[in-house]
């Protein structure tokens, strides 16, 4: 009996370690706009649907560092679902606090730009596997404007 169990376990484990799963990219991460107290970025996700029905999203939680520390954190409850069998851009928005940009001077003084590094976790829930996390990575850098651009 028991080795029936065994191989019955053995199945399954192959066949849930073979199904294909949402594969998901972030694209680009732009300015959005400035305040009088924070910078708003916005973060572009693709996430490509393999599966016939749409998929909800549980929640996208997102951290942005510079100069290896956070200088934004987040979480995005229910932000909608992933359309069946097709790509679905997901825009999330990123703000960050004046005052935590004055503690990059170091960074900006080296080369006269903001290098970053963006964490996303994309939860979703598959059917019968239940909540899958896709955890994702951008690098990038904001380049800022010198004297010589501005006239």
């Amino acid at each position: 009996m028991s080795e029936l169990l065994d191989k019955a376990k053995q199945f399954f484990a192959e066949k849930v370690a073979n199904v294909k799963t949402p594969e998901a990219a972030v694209t680009d991460l732009d300015l959005e706009s400035v305040h009088r107290d924070s910078i708003d970025y916005g973060a572009k996700v693709s996430v490509d649907n393999p599966y016939d029905a749409s998929i909800p999203i549980c929640e996208i939680s997102y951290v942005l560092k510079s100069d290896g520390r956070v200088i934004a954190s987040g979480t995005i409850p229910d932000p909608g679902s992933l359309k069946a069998n097709d790509k679905t851009l997901l825009d999330v928005p990123v703000k960050v606090q004046h005052s935590v940009l004055v503690s990059l001077v170091k960074d900006i003084g080296r080369d006269w730009d903001i290098d970053y590094e963006l964490e996303l976790g994309l939860t979703i829930d598959l059917p019968i596997i239940g909540n899958f996390t896709i955890p994702l990575s951008w690098k990038g850098e904001v380049k800022l404007p010198t004297f010589s651009d501005l006239f």
